[in-house]
């Protein structure tokens, strides 16, 4: 079989998240984050699970980066707990937190490992929470100020930089529909947090950008292929719809100062309006556009649904997570993307969650289910890049098997197992895999 090769430079990375696999999240003067409190909540997660002790990345993280080394990694994506930082949220520096972060960039790089840093995957400091988190107008003056921090401390060691891993998850999931942390149910709350979230975006470009010259930045969004249920201009219509929702709600701002016309239509007077202002501190330049892309949605259209839309349940292959394995879909979003916004991508997170069977006689996991959907997903972005998408990089979700939010350590995305009763990590069969396709480049 042929190999199909990636440009030279392509980067092949995997992800991970803090408060999913750092463990110790008040070790060391670090403060409470909103995923801490809203873990230990009871009822909120799975068989009651908390990231207390998670993979114990925060005092393993040496060997962890000796399996990313063994793999072959040549980027690593994590993100910076801001409570660990900044236990208050602003104000005084915890030197203990900066300097774990400090150790982790330092182990990475004389790995080879280029350091991807995004800023916040959804741990607020619970501090900031009390006084109003994300619906707060002046939560982007917080978050310009954790940005300077870490910029100002990593300015010529971390090459690039991701503002905020999926906002629109954090906000509608977080602040509309109250299942993820701060389990919030209020629509109004959530479209103030969308509008802040942006603001604080910008800001924080401008931060890094003035410590980082060399750097890049980027912001990372969740999106999925929309598609119609039919061929109908009316399912068409519903599919476009779905698509500004949850693909062009936080990507519209930033490229072209306004909201997708979809959102003015459903929110009405409730959608808070853009000014000049804020739209140009929201379109400040951005180097590249990341991608976490899991799987497919089909539409119908549907008068009294949420966006007059109606979502379907295709036949097919399903994850553990009960999503389709959907290939097809991640060239579509690449597709899609790049024509609308004409930036470099990145897929940032791509990866699934199955029922691994026990390791086999070397002790490697066969996980031949999550293997064939990587190669697919893989085939995916190739034929992507062929047709002319600048696509620059591949981030696997997950490193490591790991506290998957409200699910617990139910949900297994891991490359590599962790057995969250001894800690021990095991390659998988996806791991090896990954290695020799890193080793030649190509599939």
């Amino acid at each position: 079989m042929p190999v199909l090769r990636f440009p030279d430079g392509f980067l092949w990375g995997a992800a991970t998240a803090a408060y999913q696999i750092e463990g110790s999240p008040l070790a060391d003067g670090a403060g409470p984050s909103i995923w801490h409190t809203y873990a230990h909540r009871p009822q909120t997660i799975e068989n009651g699970d908390t990231g207390d002790v998670a993979c114990d990345h925060y005092r393993r993280y040496r060997d962890d980066i000796e399996l990313m080394r063994r793999i072959g990694l040549e980027a690593y994506r994590f993100s910076s707990a801001w409570g660990r930082v900044l236990p208050s949220g602003k104000g005084a520096i915890n030197a203990a937190g900066i300097e774990f972060y400090d150790r982790l960039v330092d182990a990475l790089l004389e790995a080879g490992i280029r350091p991807a840093l995004t800023l916040y995957h959804w741990d607020l400091p619970q501090r900031l929470e009390d006084s109003g988190g994300w619906a707060n107008p002046d939560s982007p003056r917080w978050f310009a100020e954790y940005a300077d921090v870490m910029a100002d401390r990593f300015r010529d060691r971390v090459p690039l930089w991701i503002t905020f891993n999926e906002p629109w998850v954090f906000v509608w999931l977080g602040y509309a529909l109250g299942v993820h942390a701060p389990g919030r149910t209020d629509t109004g709350q959530a479209l103030a947090a969308a509008r802040h979230v942006l603001l604080a975006h910008g800001a924080a470009v401008e931060r890094i950008r003035a410590h980082c010259p060399e750097s890049d930045v980027g912001i990372t969004l969740s999106v999925q292929a929309y598609m119609p249920a039919s061929d109908s201009a009316a399912d068409a219509d519903a599919a476009a719809r779905s698509r500004a929702f949850n693909n062009e709600w936080f990507m519209d701002p930033i490229a072209f100062g306004r909201w997708p016309k979809a959102l003015g239509d459903e929110f009405g007077e409730f959608l808070p309006e853009l000014s000049d202002a804020d739209a140009h501190v929201i379109q400040r330049p951005i180097d590249f556009v990341g991608l976490n892309y899991y799987t497919r949605h089909v539409v119908a259209h549907d008068a009294e649904g949420f966006f007059q839309s109606r979502p379907l349940r295709p036949r097919g292959r399903r994850t553990e997570m009960d999503w389709e394995v959907y290939p097809a879909g991640l060239y579509l979003v690449l597709k899609e993307f790049y024509d609308r916004y004409r930036l470099p991508l990145y897929v940032t997170e791509n990866g699934a969650a199955f029922a691994d069977p026990p390791a086999d006689g070397e002790g490697v996991i066969p996980d031949w289910e999550r293997l064939t959907y990587l190669r697919d997903h893989f085939d995916a972005a190739h034929r992507a890049l062929s047709e002319g998408v600048d696509l620059r990089g591949y981030f696997v979700w997950s490193l490591l098997d790991n506290f998957e939010w409200g699910f617990g350590y139910s949900k297994r995305f891991g490359i590599v197992g962790c057995d969250f009763e001894t800690l021990e990590r095991r390659m998988k069969q996806s791991a090896l895999w990954y290695h020799d396709l890193i080793e030649q480049n190509g599939i």
